[in-house]
């Protein structure tokens, strides 16, 4: 049988590349999305038509009830989890701390920190042997803005990062006896619709001179990191940070 997959965020930027890229190395896709099914239903095509096997589902991961339908249409759908990849994130315009309301920071904890936990809840469930389940793959998408704060333009994405980093080192000792590998991939300066949502669409390119590598990553590359810990490759590996960010 399949292994499956689900990805939230998984209808574009980094989650489309990954979405493709399981398809491809075998995985049956679930491919979330919040709004955009337009989009999420071209990923899934895309697969479709290259003989892969992928749906769309929509729901808010700052939604519990939302997680939890998810979660019920991907078991109704597929019978079984082997990886997900907590991926969906928000980011907002630049602004420093004393600008930001309280109601932008609750939603930016609420989707990336409190989203990414929901649905690991609701992985581990399934995946755990503790539940009958027979082991699998986290992999949460955190941000090298963990570690540099991004200050002046949005320490409130930043810190939302580094709660997922101390996440996943918790989780991953936490269900580590119990079949399930938790790892986060970090990525630096990439080039995805992100920085257009958050009011910088030209920000990848005005930061390459700060980047060791002199450029911005392509969305396939934080993919292929993600892929690597997904798969069974990494075997003695769980509660790492891996670093795509092209040395900064």
């Amino acid at each position: 049988m399949s292994k499956t997959i689900l990805i939230t965020g998984g209808s574009r930027g980094i989650g489309a590349a990954v979405s493709r890229l399981a398809a491809q190395a075998g995985y049956c896709v679930a491919v979330n999305y919040v709004t955009n099914a337009d989009a999420a239903n071209a990923v899934v095509n895309e697969i479709i038509a290259s003989g892969g096997d992928a749906f769309a589902v929509q729901a808010d991961v700052g939604s519990e009830p939302d997680v939890v339908a998810m979660f019920a249409a991907v078991d109704s759908r597929f019978g079984r989890l082997d990886a997900l990849v907590n991926n969906a994130a928000i980011v907002d315009v630049k602004a420093r701390v004393d600008e930001m309301s309280a109601a932008r920071i609750e939603r930016m904890m609420r989707v990336n920190v409190v989203g990414s936990m929901l649905c690991a809840r609701e992985a581990v469930k399934r995946m755990s042997t503790k539940y009958g389940g027979k082991g699998g793959a986290i992999v949460n998408v955190s941000s090298a803005a963990a570690k540099l704060g991004s200050a002046g333009d949005f320490v409130d994405y930043a810190a939302s990062k580094g709660a997922i980093d101390t996440f996943t080192i918790g989780l991953a000792r936490e269900v580590a006896a119990e079949g399930i590998r938790v790892n986060a991939v970090r990525p630096g300066i990439v080039d995805t619709e992100m920085h257009a949502s958050g009011g910088q669409p030209g920000r990848p390119a005005a930061l390459r001179p700060i980047i060791p590598m002199q450029r911005e990553g392509q969305p396939g590359e934080i993919a292929r990191a993600i892929l690597w810990l997904v798969s069974g490759e990494p075997s003695y590996t769980t509660g790492a940070l891996l670093d795509v960010s092209g040395g900064r």
